[in-house]
């Protein structure tokens, strides 16, 4: 009989194998296979399983998972057409980003923006980066997307981290001309993996003596290395409502590990909820999905800044799953968008 890790290993291997197979294949194709994948429901394969896959599948990874909602976002949105994108590599790794600008006057701020993708998986593509992008340009709110390098075949923090920290400077230094503000005027943020990083970036400005963004907009994201507070009644809950298609505590933990690794998981350098909030942490945004398995992390960080003074607002989209903002159809992904814009264009006397 094999042993559990023997299965493991066997299992892996044959997803390994598919992978190798389904990278030659067109791009139809594999987002017809994502699509039926996604209608039937069911939790995410295991962590180490997902990343055999993906490191397997390589560039094919990206057109197959990102947008199961396929939409036409100029024929959807035609306010989008007038927004330019310029595309750029950043920092010693020559990272892709993207500035988007609308051609009439800004509203006074510009967003610094970080896609998810539980950091394996992800791109300047994806709804939650380009749609979110495009869209708060055409509003007038000109944004910086920033990618950064996957923790696949041996990348780990603080790599990612650090692509992203590097776009952040690049905005800093370059934000009267790229995106027509001040410094003072960039705000900083997120979607799920892509808040963390955000939140992190944020830390280690604090702690360097350097400004910290404006705000900080964190959209369902994971601040904690573990996502603990969760009652059964009400994690059931969540499954039901998700059709079990929600990640699973353990599922987040090894997430997590495996882009931290294991010595650096109680690190508040990583995850900033693991840690006091610093003196000068900014104002923050927490839009939050409420069927949603990593929703207590940010409820958390959202009342560790309460203690510390810091103000913040958390929204709460009833009703949603992971990810609203990577379904701009759908009144959940306009919500968190129109949330979004009201945090960014209100003024304050920060």
């Amino acid at each position: 009989m094999p042993t559990p890790e023997g299965t493991r290993r066997s299992r892996r291997l044959r997803f390994a194998l598919t992978g190798h197979v389904m990278r030659r294949l067109p791009v139809g194709v594999l987002r017809s296979i994502a699509r039926r994948g996604a209608e039937k429901g069911g939790s995410p394969p295991p962590f180490a399983d997902f990343v055999a896959f993906l490191e397997a599948l390589g560039p094919a990874a990206d057109r197959m998972l990102a947008n199961p909602e396929e939409v036409d976002l100029v024929r959807q949105f035609p306010e989008l057409a007038q927004v330019a994108v310029r595309p750029l590599r950043l920092g010693p790794a020559e990272v892709p980003a993207r500035v988007y600008r609308h051609p009439a006057p800004s509203a006074g701020s510009a967003l610094v923006w970080v896609h998810g993708g539980a950091y394996v998986s992800g791109n300047l593509d994806m709804h939650e980066s380009h749609w979110v992008a495009l869209s708060l340009a055409a509003r007038g709110i000109p944004v910086l997307a920033l990618d950064y390098r996957k923790a696949l075949h041996g990348v780990r923090y603080p790599v990612p981290r650090d692509d992203v920290l590097a776009g952040w400077r690049w905005a800093v230094e370059h934000s009267a001309e790229a995106l027509g503000v001040a410094p003072d005027a960039l705000h900083l943020g997120g979607g799920s993996a892509g808040g963390n990083l955000a939140a992190s970036v944020t830390r280690r400005l604090i702690e360097e003596g350097a400004p910290a963004p404006r705000s900080l907009v964190l959209a369902y994201a994971t601040v904690h290395a573990r996502v603990t507070e969760w009652e059964s009644a009400a994690l059931e809950a969540v499954q039901a409502a998700t059709h079990g298609a929600c990640f699973a505590l353990d599922w987040i933990e090894d997430k997590n590990t495996h882009y931290a690794g294991l010595t650096n998981t109680r690190d508040p350098a990583v995850f900033p909820g693991e840690g006091d909030p610093p003196d000068g942490h900014p104002p923050t945004l927490f839009l939050n999905c409420e069927n949603d398995t990593v929703r207590p992390s940010a409820e958390r960080f959202a009342r560790q800044l309460d203690e510390a003074g810091v103000p913040n607002e958390t929204h709460l989209l009833e009703g949603e799953a992971h990810g609203s903002l990577d379904r701009p159809t759908t009144s959940g992904g306009q919500e968190a968008l129109d949330r979004m814009t009201e945090w960014l264009v209100r003024p304050r006397p920060w």
